[in-house]
């Protein structure tokens, strides 16, 4: 990226930016990566009002300001308050869109399960068609590398919105990525093992998963880059290298434990892990409970991609990229916008009716629903 950054700051302080889901760990990094290069203009949209608070301060705190414009909005992408901002204004020239419901958790019942597909999926075709009205020259999507060849419902969302990304390319320029784990990020176990540590409780994790983990920089860096320089339909993802293999979970717990001057104690049940904190945190022992993984949706490892995808190794020195063809099924993304709008208007919610909604849509994707879910785990 460095041998590019002239190209960057030329591309970025001469347009105008609209981040979605701009208050989130990953939205956040990409905001600080287009403010520091001083855009023309830069709008960060979200619903969440204390972490739109907090990237203000952040930004002022470090890089300062601009000679552009910089404001944010505390708003759902997927309300009216979002239409009459985009009705309002002038448009922008590249969209980022980091929006999501990212947690496997949420597909446990059909209330939460909707809600993923509505944010993952329905506001990603709203937002689409909102900024290319205006006139937006790119559009970015963050998707995931649990798209590919998903075993959970949210990675299958992410595999499914990036099928009408396709479509939508027919007529707008649309560029993904799919990343791995961003350490530390909200609401991440990572994140729960400083949550854990900062309220004296026993740390527990999986030993048997493993996973890529990213900075929040080095997140914030791929969209970028994937919005100002990939090609139509282009999916960026980053090259395996030394920094980035996979780890486990617990692997992870045990450094983390060890930073802080504490012994890892290894725990034989979540019982002793919370019933012993107290004293073991007192003779400078950490509890630590780490069990194999049972729960619904967990892959025991994470790819970026799949056997049946064209990727480019050479254009960049860190960054892949799957190419993807001009090709998608009308007749199914129109079943499946269908059989969506349904299942919301039904007077009940059947989460299985959404699970055969999803392995139509992908038919290598099989759901095993194990009857447990991470919310039993503590």
């Amino acid at each position: 990226m460095a041998r590019r950054e002239e190209e960057i700051r030329d591309l970025v302080s001469s347009s105008r930016f609209l981040v979605i889901g701009g208050a989130g760990s990953i939205g956040q990094a990409t905001a600080r990566e287009i403010f520091k290069r001083d855009p023309k203009l830069l709008h960060v949209v979200d619903i969440s009002e204390n972490n739109m608070v907090e990237l203000v301060r952040d930004i002022r705190s470090t890089i300062g300001y601009g000679t552009g414009t910089f404001e944010t909005f505390s708003i759902d992408c997927g309300g009216r308050e979002f239409e009459a901002l985009m009705a309002g204004g002038e448009g922008y020239d590249y969209v980022l869109n980091l929006s999501a419901l990212k947690h496997v958790r949420s597909e446990k019942d059909p209330f939460t399960l909707l809600r993923l597909i509505e944010v993952n999926i329905l506001n990603t075709i709203k937002t689409i068609h909102l900024t290319r009205d205006k006139g937006a020259k790119r559009y970015f999507c963050v998707s995931t590398d649990k798209a590919a060849n998903p075993v959970n419902m949210m990675g299958a969302s992410k595999r499914i919105m990036e099928m009408f990304l396709m479509r939508e390319s027919a007529t707008m320029n649309i560029s993904m990525a799919r990343f791995a784990n961003v350490a530390f990020s909200d609401g991440s176990l990572l994140h729960g093992f400083n949550q854990r540590f900062a309220k004296r409780q026993p740390i527990s994790a999986p030993s048997d998963v493993r996973r890529y983990f990213i900075t929040p920089q080095e997140s914030g860096e791929l969209c970028m880059m994937s919005c100002l320089f990939g090609g139509n339909r282009d999916i960026f993802f980053p090259k395996e290298s030394e920094e980035l293999r996979l780890t486990t979970f617990s692997d992870i717990a045990v450094r983390f434990v060890r930073s802080y001057g504490f012994e890892p104690y290894m725990c034989e049940s979540e019982d002793e892990a919370r019933h012993r904190a107290a004293e073991l945190i007192a003779a400078k022992q950490w509890p630590c409970y780490f069990f194999k993984s049972d729960t619904t949706g967990e892959k025991d490892f994470e790819e970026f991609f799949t056997d049946k995808e064209a990727l480019d190794f050479d254009r960049f020195a860190n960054i892949g990229v799957i190419v993807n063809p001009d090709a998608h099924d009308p007749a199914k993304l129109d079943m499946f916008l269908a059989e969506i709008a349904a299942i919301r208007t039904s007077v009940t919610w059947d989460k299985r009716r959404v699970v055969e909604l999803f392995e139509a849509m992908i038919p290598e994707f099989e759901h095993l629903d194990k009857g447990k879910y991470l919310e039993s785990r503590m």
